[in-house]
Parts: structure tokens; C-alpha cells; sequence
């Protein structure tokens, strides 16, 4: 099958709906107004946004993290009622959620699994010495199975690329890493693109990113990259991050970043293709 007959792939996106929760010291909210509960629901979305194939995550956020892990079942029947879906499974680095990360990585040979998704939003950091048996074990289960491991990335703390980035140069040699939200916010567009994320492709480094969350001017400005280094073309996916992110909007901002030339085809089909058909 042709990428021309493959269509709009969605690099990631959320499945479940999650408990209101006071954030930032307000009231209890669900500020993630379209989350959807059902995989009926999911498919209803695919089918009006015209996208063809999709990673679909486990939706999180609230500090409950078995609520999210208890959504793994459920992306994993999507995955296996509907060829378009691949299913990620959540995982955790604190050390405290090892006994539900055990049973997560049990599902990881499940058919229609592709991804690991953690984050380090929730506690624990890559650099944390605590850490370090459960990102093993995480990384240790991509490997053996041919996983991509996504991350989380936002400015500052234990999301900023420059602790996140310590996993691409620990793990990235024989894993797949993806990078979520271009290395999150204006420093982590400023780093990644402005020279990091070039130079571990040329390293060798098995990383990859998507637009999703980024600054106005950040998918041009690594579109111009891309086109003047040669490299990076292939790293690259479009993604919705649906709930929490705009499909139209995410989408209108890379296609205009990218044009019609070999990235926008890359982006939008070819480069999930390869990551997960």
C-alpha cells in the first residue's frame, strides 16, 4: 500500500476520560473538553477528521496515574477492533508504580501495540538515580519488542529537553524515542532545533518529534532546518494530541510549515508508516 492510499496519519492522540481535578489550586475541572470514553467515540472522530491511521495513548494528567494505567486495556481493544488504530500503553518512571507498570509491559507483545508512552509530569525525573530500574525496564521492553518510547516534553523541571534529552543519549542508540511537542515550549524549540535534535540524527540516535503544541513560529522555522541541513525529513510527525491539542489547528500549522514538497509527505503518511505499519 502506497503512501498516496494511506492518507492523514496522527501521530498521537488520547483515549479516555478522566476525573475532574482542582489544577493549580482551583476548583475541580475537566478542562479537556473533547476527550472521548468510547473507542465508537474514537472512531466517529477519525472518521469526520478523514484521518486514515492513529497512535492512540492513554489520556492523562490527574496525579491518580491507575486511573491511566487502567485506560491501557482499553487503547490496546481499540488498537485490535480497527486496523487504523496502534495502541501505545502508559508507563511510569517512579519507582512507586512499578507493580503497574509490570502489568502494563505485560501487554507490550499484545497485537496492534506499537509505543510506550511516559512522562515525567507526574514525579520522578530522567536523571533521578531512583528512576533508573523502571526507565530500564521500560526502554529494556521497546527493545525487545521494537517499540517507540514517547516522552513527554514542556519547558523547565524534569520535562525540559535538557533532562529528557539524557534518554536519547542513554537509550537511543537501539530504541526509538519520540520526542513529544517539538521539545516543548520556546526554550525547548530554541534547543532542539537549533541544534540538538540535528546533531543526534547525525549521531546516529534514533529520535523523532511532532509539532504538536508548538509555537507559532517553530514548524517553520524546523521546516527551514530540515530543507537547509538535508537531515530530518524522516524524524518528523504530524499529530493531534487530541484532547489536549486542536487537530484542525495542529494541522494547519505544519501543512503550511511544510508545504507540498517531501516533508509535508513524510510528516503527514509516510514517516508513521514506517514507524508503525
Amino acid at each position: 500500500m502506497g503512501s498516496a492510499e494511506l492518507g492523514l496519519a496522527d501521530g498521537h492522540r488520547h483515549l479516555g476520560v478522566l476525573p475532574a481535578f482542582p489544577f493549580y489550586g482551583g476548583p475541580p475541572i475537566n478542562a479537556d473538553i473533547s476527550a472521548r470514553a468510547t473507542i465508537n467515540e474514537l472512531i466517529a472522530d477519525l472518521d469526520r477528521e478523514g484521518t486514515e491511521r492513529a497512535l492512540v495513548l492513554p489520556n492523562y494528567g490527574v496525579p491518580d496515574v491507575g486511573v491511566t494505567f487502567a485506560l491501557n486495556d482499553l487503547v490496546v481493544e481499540a488498537a485490535q477492533r480497527d486496523d487504523r488504530i496502534r495502541a501505545g500503553l502508559y508507563v511510569s518512571p517512579r519507582p512507586q508504580d512499578a507493580e503497574l507498570n509490570r502489568a502494563a509491559l505485560n501487554l507490550a507483545g499484545e497485537p496492534g501495540v506499537r509505543a510506550l508512552k511516559t512522562t515525567f509530569l507526574l514525579g520522578g525525573a530522567p536523571t533521578d538515580p531512583d528512576c533508573r530500574e523502571q526507565l530500564d525496564l521500560i526502554f529494556a521492553t521497546a527493545r525487545e519488542h521494537g517499540l517507540v518510547v514517547h516522552v513527554h516534553t514542556s519547558p523547565g523541571a524534569a520535562s525540559d529537553i535538557d533532562q529528557v534529552g539524557t534518554l536519547v543519549e542513554r537509550y537511543g542508540d537501539d530504541v526509538k524515542i519520540h520526542l513529544v511537542h517539538l521539545g516543548g515550549g520556546m526554550s525547548g524549540h530554541m534547543k532542539l532545533i537549533g541544534g540538538r535534535f540535528f546533531d543526534w540524527i547525525a549521531a546516529g540516535k534514533q529520535v523523532y518529534t511532532d509539532t504538536s503544541w508548538a509555537i507559532g513560529f517553530a514548524p517553520r522555522w524546523l521546516a527551514a532546518e530540515i530543507d537547509a541541513r538535508g537531515i530530518g525529513a524522516d524524524r518528523v510527525l504530524f499529530a493531534s494530541d487530541e484532547p489536549w491539542g486542536d487537530h484542525a489547528g495542529e494541522y494547519a500549522r505544519l501543512a503550511a510549515a511544510a508545504a507540498d514538497g517531501e516533508l509535508a509527505r513524510m510528516a503527514f503518511t509516510d514517516n508513521f508508516a514506517a514507524l508503525y505499519d
